[in-house]
């Protein structure tokens, strides 16, 4: 079974950037990495995915219609066994809090630290395996 990493976010270049930063891992299947440009479409993915194994979500906070804060208490009400990283442009004190408190369990900043992300992948694997 295939460990599975799922990308949260409305502007279409960011599955782009992580298939880039990542293709020497998708390539070596490592893991397989899905996108959901909103979140609505992020909470049907995380109840069918197929034959993989859901272990990350990296979701942006500002998206049009439910945005990640919103959309956080429903991914820890149907798969509290997934971890979910927010990402957002805005890192300040207020959203970290409100991030963490909604189930959260971490903050990246833009522009993304990929080595973060990185790390963040790196460690799921590990459990994972």
């Amino acid at each position: 079974m295939s460990v599975m990493v799922l990308v949260v976010d409305d502007e279409p270049d960011v599955e782009a950037l992580f298939r880039q930063q990542f293709r020497r891992d998708l390539r070596a299947q490592r893991f397989v990495m899905d996108f959901a440009g909103s979140a609505s479409e992020a909470l049907r993915r995380i109840t069918d995915v197929g034959e993989h194994s859901l272990i990350l979500i990296f979701s942006d906070i500002n998206m049009p219609g439910m945005n990640g804060l919103e959309m956080l208490p429903e991914v820890r009400a149907r798969r509290p066994d997934v971890p979910v990283v927010m990402i957002t442009a805005y890192g300040d004190a207020a959203t970290r809090k409100r991030a963490l408190e909604r189930g959260a369990e971490g903050l990246l900043t833009k522009p993304i630290d990929f080595g973060e992300v990185r790390q963040e992948i790196d460690a799921r694997l590990e459990q994972s395996a």
